[in-house]
């Protein structure tokens, strides 16, 4: 329609990189948030003589609350919009991150972990499908796969605070924790910056409102560009209505009836192993890789630094994955940073000096991180509007389930395979997930939202 043609034809300008700056902002303290953890295990365990499988458990806390924190934010997403939903998640999270801080007990510390878990997931599966809504076709890729870049950010954030903060102060883990519920104080500034999803506002009947945020985001392009508008496409004027859809009506049994529907089945089950082979092997390895150095003999000191080197390695991942995006395709993209995670994780199970380990572990982090940019990008596209935070939240939180599972599989791994073992079952995962993007995937660069998303329309009606 109309409307909707009229947003996808606005070039990219300061309005656009400002809501990627305030989305990315929030990615940074969640990937912080938690990439933190692995640094607060081994004082945790010094502060309650905690046993292993009590470490096991705070580690696989923050993906138990992703996993329900995704779920619910899709629903309400659909319910009762995206901005409302990304600014109570973020304030939740913020106010349990300051509560695990001051936890006086093993037992308070789990739960507040979980918790804010919950707010962190909520406020990640959102922001997604909530930007893309504003982003033409043609830079959709880029965009989204760089604003999941900013999670980067938030990683390298964590490796320094675990070797500066961590180790160097007196409850430094605890003062860790305060570092991360900082961006409570960008409640305000989201609160009156960011307009609702114009595609959320038309599938609700709220035309006037949709047409107010379209015709503001249209008058601060012009004046950041300094140009006329492009002209709206002809095959595009069609009528707006006032009617409303299903949206009202979104619950979870309904969700996954619509989703494993035989017209959309086929993309939620590709969708859905992508984001458990990827965040299996993500977590698998980012939660024990710490530990594992120290294991091969380097320092606790040492192994943070190395840590360090590795998740430096997933800026150039992501940024050059969105940048790819938009030229080969989120498919092909996502296929190709398997494939190199697959290779650079039997590569790593080969290695057994720490320089060789720390070269190995910064390329496996390369990849994989770049393949969540494309991931990223990729969910929203091909679920319609009126389920798409709904999709790509249980998208987001089935993997949630690999990210559960990984760190007490990689540990009984470990045990029983040793180092190589580890990373050989790893290789295994991303090499079906190679598999299975390559041969199921859906091409998605370039083409509109509504376009992606019209056999799955007229099939819902």
């Amino acid at each position: 329609m109309t409307l909707l043609a009229r947003l996808d034809r606005l070039p990219l300008s300061r309005p656009h990189y400002l809501l990627l700056l305030i989305g990315g902002l929030g990615y940074t303290f969640d990937g912080m948030d938690s990439a933190v953890v692995a640094f607060l295990l081994p004082s945790a365990q010094d502060a309650w003589g905690l046993s292993n499988g009590q470490l096991g458990l705070i580690g696989s806390a923050t993906p138990f609350g992703f996993l329900f924190g995704a779920t619910v934010a899709g629903l309400l997403g659909d319910r009762i919009g995206r901005k409302k939903v990304m600014m109570y998640a973020l304030a939740f999270y913020a106010v349990f991150s300051v509560v695990a801080a001051f936890a006086p007990n093993y037992e308070v510390f789990l739960g507040s972990r979980v918790l804010a878990g919950a707010g962190a997931g909520a406020e990640s599966a959102i922001i997604a499908p909530f930007l893309s809504e504003f982003v033409p076709a043609k830079r959709r890729g880029w965009f989204i796969g760089a604003l999941a870049g900013f999670f980067s950010f938030g990683f390298v954030m964590a490796a320094l605070i675990g070797r500066f903060v961590v180790p160097t102060m007196d409850d430094g883990w605890r003062i860790a924790q305060v570092i991360t519920a900082l961006p409570i104080v960008m409640l305000l500034w989201w609160r009156r910056s960011l307009p609702e999803s114009p595609r959320f506002l038309l599938q609700n009947g709220r035309v006037d409102e949709a047409e107010a945020v379209v015709a503001d985001l249209e008058r601060r392009v012009e004046r950041a560009t300094g140009q006329p508008l492009p002209p709206v496409p002809e095959s595009a004027a069609q009528p707006v209505t006032n009617a409303a859809t299903k949206t009202a009506g979104v619950n979870l049994l309904s969700a996954l009836r619509f989703l494993w529907s035989p017209v959309m089945a086929r993309r939620t089950a590709v969708t859905w192993l992508i984001w458990f082979v990827i965040t299996f092997s993500y977590y698998g390895f980012f939660s024990w890789i710490p530990t594992l150095l120290v294991q091969r003999g380097i320092t606790v000191t040492k192994s943070f630094e190395f840590s360090i080197i590795i998740y430096l390695a997933q800026v150039p991942g992501y940024f050059s994955a969105a940048w790819l995006s938009e030229r080969l395709d989120r498919k092909n993209t996502i296929a190709i940073y398997l494939s190199g995670s697959a290779v650079s994780a039997f590569w790593l199970s080969q290695m057994d000096s720490p320089a060789t380990i720390t070269l190995a572990g910064a390329v496996l982090s390369f990849f994989l991180n770049g393949t969540y940019a494309g991931v990223y990008s990729y969910t929203p596209e091909v679920f319609p509007t009126w389920i798409r935070a709904t999709g790509t939240g249980l998208s987001s939180a089935f993997g949630r389930v690999g990210s559960i599972l990984a760190p007490t599989i990689i540990g009984l791994s470990a045990a029983n395979l040793g180092f190589g073992g580890v990373f050989g079952l790893t290789t295994a995962v991303l090499v079906a997930g190679v598999v299975c993007v390559v041969v199921f995937g859906l091409a998605t660069a370039g083409r509109s939202l509504e376009e992606l998303t019209e056999p799955a329309k007229e099939a819902s009606r």
